[in-house]
């Protein structure tokens, strides 16, 4: 049974960019045998940590996404303890509704970029055979070039309209506020009494 997990990996700030390079190939090792996947990796790159850890101040921050087993967890963390240049690392289970939302966008994206292509090669074809024909009729394409101001006009419109009526709509500024009002009124009378 496969569980969504993030691994946060904190490297020795001495490790060159080849030792890191080895234990990333490493997990993706693991990661392969066990058929696991990685589903996102995030370097966040040389950070300050909060406290010293083996008289180092700085480390660089890894996060990988995957979807595993929990007998992969355990090789992977095995792997880890035993490399020198890895800092401090945790794994834990990804909250399930945020794995689904994030599936669903990703589906999305995959979807749109799906329909991109088609629409892409399509137009890209007509191009081609009218290039062939004359350069010149190309550039003065009617479809090419109102295509670009109009769809500069199109938006520009609209948008100065439609953040104005979201922005005065938007519910969560003014909860934001609320609370910090009283709290200004019940400092303000703790001080007159």
């Amino acid at each position: 049974m496969s569980r969504d997990y993030e691994l946060g990996i904190v490297f020795s700030p001495e490790a060159s960019e080849e030792e890191t390079r080895s234990v990333m190939d490493r997990i993706e090792q693991i990661v392969a045998h066990r058929e696991g996947q990685i589903v996102r990796v995030n370097q966040w790159g040389r950070r300050r940590l909060a406290y010293p850890i083996d008289r180092h101040r700085d480390g660089f921050y890894v996060f990988i996404d995957m979807v595993l087993t929990p007998e992969t967890v355990i090789e992977i963390e095995r792997t880890l303890k035993v490399s020198e240049i890895v800092l401090r690392e945790m794994v834990r289970k990804r909250d399930p509704k945020a794995v689904l939302r994030e599936r669903e966008e990703r589906e999305a994206r995959a979807a749109a970029a799906a329909a991109a292509p088609e629409t892409t090669a399509e137009t890209t074809e007509a191009p081609a055979a009218e290039v062939s024909e004359t350069p010149a009729a190309t550039a003065a394409t009617p479809e090419e070039v109102p295509a670009e101001p109009v769809a500069a006009e199109t938006p520009a419109a609209p948008a100065a309209e439609e953040p104005a009526t979201t922005v005065t709509e938007e519910p969560a500024a003014p909860v934001a506020e609320e609370p910090a009002a009283p709290v200004a009124e019940t400092s303000e009378e703790q001080v007159e009494a």
